[in-house]
């Protein structure tokens, strides 16, 4: 499994309805397991983003589908980053001559 950040900050329709975010918040981890997807931590932030999320996922292109559906109930705009752990990192590392 892939690790992946999500930084998202919420639309207008997402800030007017701001008293739901903690139960859209279990939505959205009930729908990445349809994609096969584990949410492990949601952490509201202060500064740039409002919210920041920690996914486990199989693949690139079911975390792209559950970003386009999270995109899409139009209370967020994320942006998505892969992480890598220490040991992924030491293998990429290891491809270099």
């Amino acid at each position: 499994m892939s690790t992946y950040i999500v930084l998202a900050s919420f639309t207008d329709q997402g800030i007017r309805n701001i008293k739901e975010t903690t139960k859209r918040a279990e939505a959205v981890k009930e729908l990445a397991k349809k994609f096969g997807i584990t949410a492990k931590e949601f952490f509201w932030t202060l500064g740039s983003y409002d919210v920041v999320v920690i996914f486990e996922a199989p693949d690139d292109e079911s975390m792209t589908a559950l970003g386009l559906a999270i995109g899409a109930a139009g209370n967020v705009r994320t942006q998505t980053l892969r992480a890598f752990s220490r040991q992924e990192m030491n293998e990429v590392l290891a491809k270099l001559a």
